[in-house]
């Protein structure tokens, strides 16, 4: 789980007499991450497409056109088919003339509604006036503006132009229309002598008659477009559901033919023979050398060029010895200078070195002078990722920084130990743990989609621990029924054996919480750096122990100082007799770690032997990069981020219980607990200062409870209610699961995990739409 999958380099090597076998036979298997050749290699070049592929290809740009036009899904895909190549040629063209005809009728009659009701749009303020359009237009002697303003404004400004010998302003709902007529000698524009009035003109239309008759011919004119539109929309949705399946299908086969003729584009080829070399697990090398075999025999060559190890940056780190070449298939035709090829031809190529290498087109490896393989470009293997099935779902939050390298190890493991931990310790109540449990059920079983199915299965984990901590505490939507009914009542103990801490009389918990918040956070970082130590060894002990032990001592030294009373400064429950291990609330008698004083610096106090390991890991991590030393408090900061796993559960408990406080009502005893009303309020006569109810004495009526307070009331209280734990349960999403998130991310992940790997593509095609029988 912790690394990828071991991958081995392959190559395959063969008389292009057999390449199209070889080709199909790659593609059945699904097995192969073909490399691209990258043209390095003297005397060869990057193979031609086998013919058909254009003709494939245009197919396939039809069809995806065809879906598009008709709006196909998956779901519209029905059976399982075997599309031929005659009713790829001739029921594909029909289909395509039939859609493509009525795809532009669509597009005409869309683009001749669309022109209609812009021109509805444009009549309507006429038509508010009443005015004939043949009115609006023509004068010698007048100038016409119609547009929107204030025909107050308007006048004003007309009244006040010295160009104005007479006016007259008409206006209806925002709709104006201005006649002026010029004082002699002028000629001016209406536009210009409303420039200080609001008035925004419209273009008047060339038409004749009333603006209402002309709007009425125009909606019936639309009311006809849209009818003929439906009815091509309808006659597009028959075709829809009659050759969806087809055109699914039809895609998937022109896919598949399209990868296999243009497969040839990565290979290395000569005349007479190629190259193909790619990735695949280890495990399954054999299926792939057998299943060659039995295809095309001894006419290719089928090698394991190397089992891949790779440090942390992407070298390679080791090469697993391959006997015998990997025991590929066929046997080298020659042990001299030049390779007999499988064809019957020699071929020669030189080593990326510049030395002379022997490779035929029966050997698949060029032989440098260290005994190594000249390969094709192509960086590091693919990854794939090995996880059991429930940690599986967790790739999805690995992946949204990015898929591991295949240098790397692979965090997902330890996201799926503790984000759900973090989250169910966080929010810790039965009730919204069965909801995000059937909430992760709901996207596991109802999508197609592997990411929205993957945030399903985190979701039931994530719910299942919500739940079990919530069984812990007692609580189901904030209420103490669970420690009711189960801790004190089936189990005679005296509450739950956890509390969060929000209530005072527990208020020793909410300290417990953010001192155990900083230890998680210290043993996270802990297993973080163990991790970047591990890989780095990869470049020897010292810089393991420069790079990442350094920090690992820097953190111990520091906060076994702070846990050591860090010379009285630390706070009492950390250390002491009120710490919370030492009975404040968990009798563990841990009063601190021993302060090892070595000596006592002047004016600073004693010097603590802790303080010497967090100096060696400060020196240390200077000799390696002095840059960083910028950055060590890192060890304080990021172990104090945890603490926000303390704060969110306190945030969400608080929530919880105003929802339920302002439906319930609270009361509180003698000894400072609080009650939920959830059976009645408790009255405190006058003159009393307690009274007895339910076995509790009360001392005080926090809230009387809007459930008690009559009906209205009680709709009220219901609303709230409802509202208020929904909101609640939105926010444990958001607020747990985004500070869970980051912990992972920005602390955990910062440590040692960097991504960047590629995904295993193999090349080949999973059906989901055709048969081959």
């Amino acid at each position: 789980m912790l690394r990828p999958e071991r991958m081995s380099r392959v190559s395959v090597t063969g008389s292009k007499q057999v390449m199209d076998e070889t080709i199909e036979t790659l593609h059945e298997l699904n097995l192969l991450h073909v490399t691209d050749y990258d043209d390095a290699w003297e005397g060869f070049e990057p193979g031609d497409p086998i013919e058909g592929a254009d003709e494939a290809s245009e197919k396939l740009v039809v069809v995806r056109s065809l879906e598009s036009i008709l709006g196909v899904e998956e779901e519209d895909a029905g059976p399982t088919r075997l599309v031929t190549d005659d009713a790829l040629d001739e029921e594909l063209e029909g289909i395509r003339q039939d859609v493509n005809e009525l795809d532009e009728r669509r597009d005409e009659l869309t683009d001749e509604l669309r022109s209609v009701e812009e021109k509805i749009d444009t009549f309507e303020p006429f038509a508010k006036l009443g005015i004939d359009m043949d009115l609006l237009t023509g004068y010698d002697s007048l100038s016409v503006a119609v547009g929107e303003g204030d025909a107050e404004e308007i006048r004003g400004e007309l009244r006040e132009a010295e160009d104005v010998e007479a006016f007259q302003v008409y206006a209806e709902d925002g709709a104006v229309a201005v006649y002026v007529y010029p004082a002699d000698d002028a000629d001016p524009a209406v536009g210009d002598l409303l420039v200080g009035a609001s008035f925004q003109a419209y273009e008047v239309p060339d038409a004749e008659g009333s603006p209402e008759e002309y709007i009425s011919e125009l909606r019936h004119r639309k009311q006809q477009l849209e009818g003929k539109l439906d009815t091509v929309e309808d006659e597009l949705e028959d075709i829809r559901l009659d050759v969806a399946g087809f055109l699914l299908a039809a895609e998937e086969t022109l896919s598949i033919e399209v990868q296999k003729s243009e497969a040839p584009l990565t290979f290395a080829t000569t005349d007479n023979a190629f190259v193909a070399e790619g990735w695949l697990p280890t495990t399954e090398f054999v299926e792939l050398a057998d299943a060659l075999e039995t295809a095309v025999g001894d006419h290719v060559e089928v090698e394991e060029l190397e089992r891949a190890e790779y440090d942390g940056e992407g070298h390679v780190a080791g090469r697993e010895p391959v006997e015998g070449g990997g025991g590929g298939v066929g046997e080298p035709t020659a042990a001299d200078g030049g390779e007999t090829a499988t064809d019957g031809g020699t071929e020669k190529r030189k080593a990326a070195d510049g030395g002379p290498a022997s490779v035929a087109s029966g050997t698949s490896s060029e032989t440098r002078s260290d005994g190594g393989a000249v390969t094709m470009g192509g960086g590091e293997p693919p990854v794939i990722q090995k996880n059991s099935g429930a940690v599986k779902p967790f790739e999805a939050l690995v992946e949204v920084i990015n898929r591991p390298k295949y240098s790397e190890f692979d965090p997902t493991l330890f996201v799926f130990l503790t984000f759900p931990a973090f989250f169910g310790f966080m929010i810790g109540d039965l009730g919204y743990g069965i909801l995000y449990m059937l909430l992760g059920g709901w996207l596991a079983s109802s999508f197609d989609s592997d990411v929205i199915r993957s945030l399903g299965g985190v979701g039931l984990w994530a719910g299942g621990f919500t739940a079990l901590f919530g069984i812990l505490y007692g609580e189901i939507f904030g209420l103490h029924l669970i420690s009711t009914y189960l801790w004190e009542g089936a189990l005679g103990m005296g509450g739950s054996p956890m509390h969060k801490g929000l209530q005072p009389v527990y208020g020793d918990y909410a300290i417990l919480w953010l001192v155990l918040s900083l230890l998680a956070g210290v043993l996270h970082l802990t297993i973080g750096w163990i991790l970047d130590f591990i890989e780095n060894l990869s470049h020897g002990f010292m810089d393991a122990l420069t790079e990442s032990g350094s920090w690992l001592l820097m953190m111990f030294g520091l906060w076994a100082w702070i846990f050591s009373g860090a010379n009285g400064s630390a706070p009492s429950v950390l250390v002491g007799p009120e710490s919370v291990f030492a009975g404040n609330p968990l009798p563990l008698g841990f009063t601190g770690l021993p302060a090892i004083d070595l000596f006592t610096i002047p004016g600073l106090g004693p010097f603590s032997a802790w303080l010497v390991v967090f100096l060696a890991g400060l020196v240390l991590l200077a000799t390696a990069d002095l840059i960083e030393v910028v950055e060590f408090l890192n060890v304080l900061v990021n172990v104090l981020s945890y603490t926000r796993l303390a704060a969110v559960l306190l945030a969400k408990a608080g929530m919880a219980f105003v929802v339920n406080l302002l439906f319930f009502g609270v009361y509180v005893d003698s000894h400072g607990a609080w009650h939920f009303g959830l059976s009645g309020m408790p009255t405190i006569p006058q003159g009393q200062s307690t009274v007895m109810y339910h076995g509790h004495e009360v001392t005080d009526v926090m809230f009387g409870g809007l459930m008690h307070g009559g009906i209205a009331m009680l709709l009220v209280g219901i609303l709230i209610l409802v509202i208020g734990h929904a909101l609640v349960l939105v926010l444990g999403i958001t607020s747990a699961g985004l500070q869970s998130v980051r912990l992972e991310y920005v602390e955990f992940f910062g440590k040692f995990y960097e991504g960047g790997g590629r995904a295993f593509e193999p090349f080949g095609y999973e059906r989901k739409y055709t048969t081959e029988d």
